[in-house]
């Protein structure tokens, strides 16, 4: 059972939006790294994010996945590992059913923590639509690939890049404050960032056909990216992780965003930051959206408002500044090492251990 009396840290973008360099900047910039340490996650307050937008672009998304089945296998992409365009249904695993080290760390949960079963395809449809500019050259095509845009809507890229750019300009300067909260120089995450392979990356789930209560949507993982931002979702269901084992409904304040850390930030950290658990399960709480959403008479599809923050296929994925110190003084007395790696290889081994490509190694 989640610990529903807990709530995560809600860090204040507006005062380093004012004056990065006041002390009252200062202290939530540190508030932020102690956050993503401690629960690695944090709700994000950011003025300039409007929640028009991104009432628009889950009306949208629910219109694209309501559509028949046939018209949405037209717009996947197999071929670039589902990079871009739609991944179908019962696709994509969750890693930690194939990875035995991530089980042993489940069986150490106590049993009112543990996630729900993740032993099986997540029955959730999923769009990826790149944000900002592909590098001028790359070693990793295959994760810089061209959009898709589907036929029948015309204003997609306009109301997806809106979206986007907003959530995307929200996590850049997240990654700033974190930044200067861990000692490292303002631009020293956020530089690693430029041409990543930001993705805005909805999911679709028809609860229709999977809205029993207890249906897992998406099974317990972590998240292969540097920072994941969520908006809010019209359907509650998403529980975290916090870094001791303890499971969280994600219950975002209005006028908040959801900031979680993925394995390139732990990377980064040498591990001092760890990628936040999470999974989607079908909840009291859904089934009461649900009977709101039928009223509305909108299609019963529960789509999340996500967007994976990218290192740069090209860049060196290595520990930073005083972590990098830390890690070199004690990388002999652990189990997990953090080699130099570029991120395009890292996350084509992401790729292949959850089913979108046949690619296991780097």
């Amino acid at each position: 059972m989640a610990d529903a009396s807990m709530s995560l840290p809600v860090i204040d973008l507006a005062v380093w939006l004012t004056d990065p360099t006041s002390a009252a900047s200062m202290a939530e910039c540190r508030k932020a790294a102690q956050a993503l340490e401690t629960y690695s996650a944090f709700a994000l307050r950011d003025p300039r994010v409007r929640e028009e937008d991104n009432a628009r672009f889950l009306d949208m998304m629910e219109d694209y996945f309501a559509q028949p089945t046939a018209a949405k296998q037209r717009d996947a992409r197999p071929e670039y590992g589902y990079q871009v365009g739609v991944t179908p249904e019962l696709t994509e695993v969750p890693r930690c059913g194939r990875d035995a080290a991530c089980q042993q760390h489940v069986a150490a949960y106590p049993p009112e923590h543990r996630p729900a079963a993740f032993d099986a395809p997540d029955p959730k449809w999923r769009f990826f639509w790149r944000i900002g500019p592909t590098p001028p050259t790359t070693q990793f095509a295959q994760l810089n690939a061209d959009a898709v845009v589907p036929a029948a809507f015309p204003s997609w890229r306009a109301v997806m890049d809106g979206w986007g750019q907003s959530m995307t300009d929200a996590v850049a300067a997240a990654a700033q404050m974190l930044a200067v909260g861990w000692g490292l120089p303002r631009d020293a995450i956020l530089e690693r960032t430029r041409y990543g392979p930001h993705l805005l990356a909805p999911t679709g789930a028809d609860l229709t056909v999977y809205g029993a209560e207890g249906t897992v949507l998406a099974g317990f993982h972590t998240d292969l990216n540097l920072l994941t931002i969520h908006g809010k979702s019209r359907f509650p269901g998403l529980h975290v992780w916090t870094r001791d084992g303890r499971k969280l409904p994600a219950r975002v304040p209005d006028g908040c965003l959801l900031v979680q850390a993925g394995k390139q930030i732990e990377y980064m950290t040498a591990g001092e930051v760890h990628a936040g658990f999470h999974e989607v399960v079908v909840g009291p709480a859904t089934r009461e959206a649900m009977a709101r959403q039928q009223a509305r008479g909108r299609p019963l599809w529960r789509v999340s408002s996500t967007l994976f923050f990218h290192t740069a296929s090209d860049q060196l994925l290595e520990p930073l500044g005083p972590f990098k110190t830390r890690y070199e003084a004690r990388r002999n007395q652990v189990p997990v090492t953090f080699p130099p790696l570029l991120a395009g290889h890292q996350v084509a081994a992401e790729l292949g251990l959850i089913n979108l490509t046949t690619t296991t190694t780097s």
